[in-house]
């Protein structure tokens, strides 16, 4: 009899365990996380301090995306403090979000080295795809063209230029120098960085290596507006280009271009679509409110049945709800 006791007690201790396990991995598992920081009394900080909010909104999130044929995540960061999280798992192709990660770890590794983003480059045609998307390219029909490397980071940062980046991955700083330095600013375990567009090209399924968790996204471009990461010119200048992306504004930015005294900052990304299905939507952003305060929100959509505007009114549908959550 004793001995079943025993057994009982050691069930229940593994039960125990088993939850709190569950419980723990809340940062880098499916469902909804939320992460408590200070207590507000306005603004976002007031409408989320305490469980309720936070819990409320990602019961909420969570609602929208299981309508979805797709997977998709969400994290949000308000006040650099309270964070909401719905499938945050770091399997989400990046695509070109990770031109953001690029060009932070260009200017970072410029301002140590001292050098300056006015450096031009020689540019020969013929190093470039012609069959990718470039409005560089188009922009430029020189067998022979110069640019300084600001103009190339502003190419990826608003258009989305694929030979911009490939070019800066060659000649400039590689995909591993990128990579190791990211990871000094979010946990390791939360984004990869491989592979550059060029070679995604070539193997689609390369894209997939190339991924991150909502959370491990939306906490670089927090830290890229509120942290010091390099010297102030050539952050502002970040923070600036962001402002001026072109790219998918019918997505995080849809909602909220009528809003008065918003802004938004962001970088998009965009996947390949093959047999009805697309490989990701995504788009990351910084949102400023009029009362100074903020948040950061990335929605990475992956392997959607459906199109990309469909998935465009899906991310923008989690815009619209963490704004009117505030």
């Amino acid at each position: 009899m004793r001995k079943g006791y025993e057994w009982i007690a050691c069930v229940a201790a593994a039960v125990a365990i088993a939850v709190a396990a569950v419980s723990m991995c809340s940062r880098e598992c499916s469902g909804s996380a939320v992460d408590g920081g200070v207590e507000g009394t306005g603004g976002v900080a007031g409408a989320l301090s305490g469980d309720d909010g936070r819990r409320g909104l990602a019961e909420r999130l969570e609602r929208i995306v299981a309508e979805y044929p797709g997977e998709i995540g969400v994290a949000v960061i308000f006040d650099s403090a309270d964070t909401v999280a719905v499938n945050d798992v770091a399997k989400y192709p990046m695509m070109s979000v990770f031109k953001l990660h690029q060009a932070v770890a260009l200017c970072a590794d410029f301002d140590r080295r001292g050098v300056s983003p006015d450096t031009v480059l020689t540019i020969r045609r013929y190093e470039l795809d012609p069959d990718t998307w470039s409005p560089m390219l188009r922009e430029h029909t020189e067998k022979e063209f110069a640019l300084p490397v600001r103009e190339l980071m502003r190419y990826t940062l608003t258009q989305s230029d694929n030979n911009a980046s490939n070019l800066m991955f060659r000649r400039l700083l590689g995909v591993g120098a990128t990579d190791r330095f990211i990871a000094t600013l979010i946990p390791r375990e939360r984004f990869r960085i491989a592979w550059t567009e060029a070679d995604m090209k070539a193997d689609h399924r390369k894209a997939y290596v190339n991924a991150t968790s909502p959370r491990g996204a939306a906490a670089l471009i927090d830290r890229l507006f509120t942290d010091s990461l390099m010297g102030a010119d050539l952050q502002r200048f970040l923070q600036n280009t962001l402002s001026e992306c072109r790219t998918g504004t019918d997505r995080i930015a849809a909602p909220l271009l009528d809003k008065q005294g918003v802004t938004v900052a962001h970088k998009t990304g965009s996947g390949y679509s093959e047999g009805g299905v697309l490989a990701a939507q995504n788009d990351v952003a910084y949102v400023t409110l009029p009362d100074g305060h903020h948040y950061a929100l990335a929605v990475f959509v992956k392997d959607f049945r459906g199109s990309e505007a469909e998935a465009s009114a899906a991310i923008a549908r989690i815009s619209q709800t963490v704004y009117e959550s505030l």
